[in-house]
């Protein structure tokens, strides 16, 4: 039996989960695994007598951790930046490996820290293992794509906006009350969550440095019931998606809301579950799905990582391939099929003059609504599905499609899921 003594940083929902799931599931992670996890210290700066600790001793300094001769592997779980950082740095230095749930500092700081004794299966899609299929159960294949849905609060909030026809801000209260949304919830809303995921799936995937400020990150604030309707009618449903691609001019990166056709199995991962898909040379494409965040969900990445440290306690974990010549795209540089919804005047000639503008930048259509504009106050919406357009060609036609007299707001503009 391998013996490993850990320390955690955090007495949140996700450190609770761990000392629950360790004392609930002790015999049977012995018997699968022949490793024994004892916690010995405990710290956090909020004091929780309420919280069985399971007799591992307490301090309110996570630093403590770091002078404990006793632990072989620090779980960091307190979150941010500045601190979680300086606590990562710190166990390494002091030949401590490290297991943590932190997508940002990865993001962030991936490139100083990712070459040490550092797993973090918990920063990316809670219970899903996409980590562990990246680099060890798909590793003889060369990635093409990896895509999906990397945000729970976002998955829900669409999934709620779409089933119960509730505008935005209620369901972001909604969401907020259930714990699903941070009070302030910018993070998870405005993308930024989803891309500091997606920025540690590229580094894995295709061997770039984490590169986090060239990942293009659109929210999901935009979104109206009135897109939704649309994307309906046309065969689709919205998902805010992370997207990675590798073509011959470089690797796409970008996460936003996009129509995914109502056929494919990720238009159906509803609510607050993810799911990412991977394609590859010889797998082809895996679809792997499961709770993205949550106390208990998330504390079993965070074992099996602890587990995983005993077992390979020299294993490099975290290291991607620096074989990239390719660059990371901007957004710019991408091609897609668009959804546009651009709100008129309801008067003769616009369709022409919309049409005639799509046609002289060789944008082709594959679909028109366009309602009747006189239960409308003589407004009316003019919703096109394109073909793939290159996206710098899309702006240019953008730009003079507001330009028009007749256009009496911007166009609403919505990416179609690639098929990859």
């Amino acid at each position: 039996m391998k013996a490993i003594s850990i320390g955690i940083a955090g007495l949140g929902t996700v450190a609770q989960g761990v000392l629950t799931l360790l004392a609930a599931n002790r015999s049977l992670i012995e018997q699968r695994s022949g490793v024994s996890v004892d916690v010995v210290r405990v710290a956090s700066r909020s004091v929780r007598p309420d919280v069985d600790l399971q007799g591992a001793d307490f301090s309110t300094d996570v630093m403590d951790l770091l002078s404990d001769s006793r632990i072989d592997l620090i779980v960091e779980l307190i979150g941010g930046e500045t601190l979680a950082k300086q606590l990562i740095v710190g166990a390494l230095s002091n030949g401590k490996a490290v297991v943590t749930a932190n997508k940002a500092v990865i993001a962030l700081y991936g490139n100083e820290l990712s070459r040490q004794a550092l797993r973090f299966e918990a920063a990316v899609a809670g219970a899903i293992p996409i980590i562990h299929a990246l680099q060890q159960g798909l590793v003889a294949n060369r990635f093409t794509a990896v895509s999906g849905i990397i945000n729970g609060t976002c998955n829900y909030m669409l999934s709620a906006m779409e089933e119960e026809g509730v505008g935005f801000d209620e369901i972001l209260e909604r969401a907020q009350t259930l714990g699903y949304a941070e009070a302030d919830p910018t993070f998870d809303v405005d993308g930024i969550d989803a891309a500091h995921k997606l920025t540690i799936l590229m580094a894995l995937a295709f061997g770039t440095q984490f590169e986090f400020a060239k990942v293009y990150v659109e929210g999901i604030r935009a979104i109206t019931l009135t897109d939704i309707s649309y994307a309906a009618e046309l065969g689709y449903r919205i998902k805010h998606l992370g997207i990675l691609r590798s073509n011959p001019d470089g690797i796409e990166a970008r996460v936003h809301p996009t129509l995914v056709p109502h056929g494919e199995l990720v238009a159906h991962v509803n609510g607050v579950l993810n799911a990412v898909q991977v394609v590859s040379d010889a797998a082809g494409k895996t679809l792997f799905s499961g709770p993205g965040a949550g106390g208990a969900a998330t504390a079993s990445a965070v074992v099996a990582d602890i587990v995983g440290t005993a077992l390979n306690a020299d294993q490099i974990v975290a290291d991607p391939v620096a074989n990239m010549s390719k660059v990371i795209l901007p957004v710019e540089q991408i091609s897609s099929a668009y959804y546009l919804r651009i709100p008129t005047r309801d008067e003769p000639g616009v369709f022409a003059e919309v049409t005639q503008i799509l046609s002289s930048h060789n944008i082709n259509i594959d679909a028109v609504i366009q309602k009747d504009g006189h239960d409308h106050g003589g407004f009316v919406d003019i919703v096109i599905l394109t073909q793939e357009t290159p996206e710098a060609r899309m702006n240019e036609a953008l730009a003079q499609l507001e330009a028009l007299a007749t256009v009496t707001a911007p166009v609403m503009r919505i990416r179609v899921a690639p098929q990859d």
